[in-house]
């Protein structure tokens, strides 16, 4: 899954984007959102979600998310 597709899928669920930059290592993009979830995306397909509404997006893209306290 590629970053644009995802703020994509997000976006049209009413959840907005608040925040995309590289990261730090620059192999993929940290995707922010109105309801505090945060994607990791790398390069690679590869995502990670985390954060207040990491369930919530986790749902939209059928994919898991962080358990708390990671």
């Amino acid at each position: 899954m590629d970053a644009d597709r995802i703020v994509a899928l997000i976006s049209a669920a009413g959840i907005e984007l608040t925040d995309r930059r590289r990261s730090a290592k620059g192999d993929g993009w940290s995707l922010s959102f109105s309801n505090g979830a945060t994607v990791e995306v790398g390069d690679d397909g590869s995502a990670r979600i985390a954060g207040k509404g990491a369930r919530a997006v986790a749902r939209l893209l059928d994919l898991p998310h962080a358990p708390h306290g990671t």
